[in-house]
């Protein structure tokens, strides 16, 4: 099982997705292996490839909930002169490059501060980190091989 976090931690709450990659890093999820990254390049296709089960954890913009858990298929490649891509594009190039079709979720932790330089996240972005990280160990306990 994979968790990718991706986002700007320079960024304000762009980094939810790192921060929570890394929180999960810090626990005993042995059956997961955990990366932290900028953003999606199509060099994750590969890593997605070598992996059953894979969560995408990324900042939401304008989320409703503290957080939105959804499950993704592969999508329409984008332009891949994109330096930056979505999930469901690197499950199709995964599909596409490797033959491999990963059951996938897309994890978006709600955050309110984006773009301005800073480090940190902002309070509310830090309540809805703790509550999706919460969320995630509940969830990580009902898979088989967990």
């Amino acid at each position: 099982m994979l968790l990718i976090g991706y986002g700007n931690p320079g960024r304000g709450d762009d980094g939810l997705g790192p921060a929570f990659s890394e929180s999960m890093a810090a626990r005993d999820l042995t059956s997961w292996r955990i990366d932290t990254d900028y953003q999606l390049v199509a060099e994750h296709a590969f890593d997605v490839s070598g992996h059953e089960l894979v969560v995408f954890a990324d900042a939401e913009i304008g989320g409703a909930e503290p957080f939105s858990f959804r499950e993704i298929k592969p999508g329409a490649p984008e332009v891949l002169g994109s330096h930056s891509l979505v999930p469901e594009t690197v499950l199709s190039l995964c599909e596409t490059l490797y033959g491999a079709a990963p059951r996938a979720f897309v994890l978006g932790i709600s955050g309110a501060e984006y773009g301005e330089v800073k480090e940190g996240l902002s309070d509310m972005a830090a309540v809805n980190l703790a509550k999706a990280e919460a969320f995630f160990l509940d969830w990580v306990k009902e898979l088989p091989d967990h």
